[in-house]
C-alpha cells in the first residue's frame, strides 16, 4: 500500500520519465547533425532527420503541417524539414528521394551549404519499437530518490507511456 498521495506521485514521475525517453532519441538525433546550415563554403557529411516535403512550403507551413507541403507540386522539389530547428534543407539527387514525399526519414549525406548530398535514405525511427524491452535507466523522481526500471516493475510488468507535445 502506498502512503496518501504516492499514487499521484507515482504517475506524475512515471509521465515524466515517458517525456524523457521520448526526448532522448529526438536530442541524439540533433547531436549528430553535422554542418552548419549557414555555412556555403564548407562540405560537412552527417545524418539529418525530418520529414519529406515540397519545396512550395516555407518552414513555418511545415511545422504547421499544412496538407500543402505533402503534395506533388510541379516544379517543386523535395526539401527536408527538419523540425527540431525549422530548418529546410534541399536534396541532391532528386532522384533518390523521389518516392518519400511526406514520409520523416533519416538521411545520411555531406551538407554543401543548405543542400544534402544524399547518400542514403531510411524511414526514421524514434522510441523502442512495440515488444521491445526499455534500456536499463536510472533517474531521480520528484522527492530525490534514484528509480530504475526494475524499481519500478509491478507484479504485472511495466508500461511505459511515449507521447509527443504539440508544441515541439
Amino acid at each position: 500500500m502506498l502512503p496518501a498521495g504516492a499514487d499521484s506521485a507515482v504517475k506524475r514521475f512515471l509521465l515524466c520519465l515517458a517525456a524523457l525517453f521520448s526526448i532522448l532519441p529526438l536530442a541524439a538525433a540533433g547531436q549528430n547533425n553535422s554542418g552548419n546550415p549557414s555555412s556555403n563554403s564548407a562540405t560537412n557529411s552527417g545524418v539529418w532527420s525530418g520529414t519529406l516535403v515540397s519545396s512550395s512550403c516555407n518552414a513555418d507551413e511545415a511545422f504547421n503541417e499544412s496538407s500543402e507541403c505533402t503534395k506533388d507540386v510541379p516544379g517543386a522539389k523535395l526539401t527536408l524539414y527538419d523540425d527540431t530547428n525549422r530548418v529546410m534543407y534541399g536534396l541532391e539527387p532528386q532522384e533518390s528521394v523521389a518516392a518519400h514525399l511526406g514520409d520523416s526519414v533519416t538521411v545520411r549525406g555531406a551538407l554543401d551549404g543548405d543542400t544534402i548530398r544524399v547518400a542514403s535514405i531510411e524511414p526514421m525511427s524514434i522510441g523502442l519499437a512495440v515488444g521491445q524491452k526499455a534500456p536499463a535507466f536510472s533517474a531521480r523522481d520528484q522527492f530525490g530518490r534514484v528509480q530504475t526500471l526494475d524499481s519500478l516493475k509491478g507484479a504485472n510488468g511495466t508500461v511505459l507511456l511515449f507521447f509527443r507535445s504539440a508544441d515541439w
